[in-house]
């Protein structure tokens, strides 16, 4: 029996490719506190809901604009 497994949060690599942004960016906006994220050791992880709020929060500045 096999399963698929669904990732429980990402790396900045992973999130970088899932937002077409280029890693320094990803890393840029965890600096400025835009994207939220965690330090698990030396490994810094994405939960897959912060990177929707941070599409959500683009797309809200966007429309307020």
């Amino acid at each position: 029996m096999t399963r698929d497994l669904t990732p429980r949060w990402y790396s900045p690599t992973e999130v970088a490719v899932l937002l077409g942004f280029g890693l320094s960016k990803v890393k840029m906006k965890i600096a400025t506190g835009e994207l939220r994220s965690i330090k698990d050791g030396k490994y810094r992880r994405i939960l897959p809901e912060w990177v929707d709020d941070f599409i959500h929060d683009q797309v809200e500045r966007q429309e307020a604009a």
